[in-house]
């Protein structure tokens, strides 16, 4: 098992992209923190994971507040002694529209949800990583940071900046033995999807993005779970600083 005995918490891990790393990860020997907004989403995987076999807490966690990033950060200490990943995949989004629609208060949670979450998941996962002698950080951007489709402008950028982040973050931390990565997902089988799609969700619309995609089909949690599983695993020992799409070829 590739991540037997890590200690991970995975945000926005009751459903999608985070529900599908959770379970692999748990697959692969971790134990982990289940951290969603929704308490009974986190509580659902985390009793699914236990069901399972292996260990697993939920955390209702609003990723944009200090205090319970803290309280999130320290319930992976009480629980297991120790923390070994931290993947921050909770986001928000906005309905596609032109960009001067957004209102803003759907702006500031965008980049709340998606940027100072980043932020304050380092001010408290770091200072444990450098006692400990070590540890990985994996952030959830998008293709949407790399190739960004019209009418999700303010998203774009959020995700943009979540990885010129992971860049720096690598290269600041890597003293400390702290790899951080990301992966860019191209858009998916998730929950958000219909605020994501140019139009209403139909199969048409759908085909229209699938045409953008020369594998041709959206994304899907295991696959972005595989990834997550290789970057932090110590088969990935010596990669800090990728942006990884795994995106059927969106980004060529």
């Amino acid at each position: 098992m590739k991540l037997k005995d890590k200690v991970a918490i995975v945000t926005g891990a009751g459903s999608g992209f985070g529900e599908g790393i959770a379970k692999l990860y748990a697959q692969e020997g971790a134990r982990l923190v289940i951290a969603d907004i929704r308490k009974d989403a986190a509580c659902r995987v985390a009793a699914e994971i236990a069901g399972g076999g292996n260990r697993a807490v939920a955390s209702e966690t609003d990723v944009s507040q200090n205090a319970q990033v803290e309280a999130m950060v320290k319930l992976a200490l009480d629980r297991f002694g120790r923390l070994d990943i931290v993947v921050n995949n909770a986001g928000a989004t906005h309905k596609s529209q032109p960009m001067l629609q957004v209102d803003e208060e759907t702006f500031d949670r965008i980049y709340a949800v998606n940027v100072k979450s980043l932020f304050l998941s380092a001010r408290h996962a770091v200072p444990v990583f450098e006692k400990q002698g070590g540890g990985v950080i994996l952030n959830i951007a998008s293709t949407a940071g790399v190739r960004p489709r019209p009418g999700l402008t303010w998203y774009n950028g959020s995700k943009g900046a979540a990885v010129i982040l992971t860049k720096s973050m690598a290269v600041e931390l890597a003293p400390l033995k702290i790899r951080v990565n990301a992966i860019n997902p191209v858009m998916g089988e998730t929950g958000l999807l219909s605020q994501f799609l140019p139009g209403d969700d139909t199969p048409e619309v759908r085909a229209k993005v699938i045409a953008t995609i020369p594998l041709g089909r959206l994304s899907r949690p295991l696959d972005i779970a595989r990834a997550a599983v290789f970057l932090a695993s110590e088969d990935a020992g010596f990669i800090t600083g990728v942006c990884l799409e795994v995106d059927g070829g969106r980004c060529v």
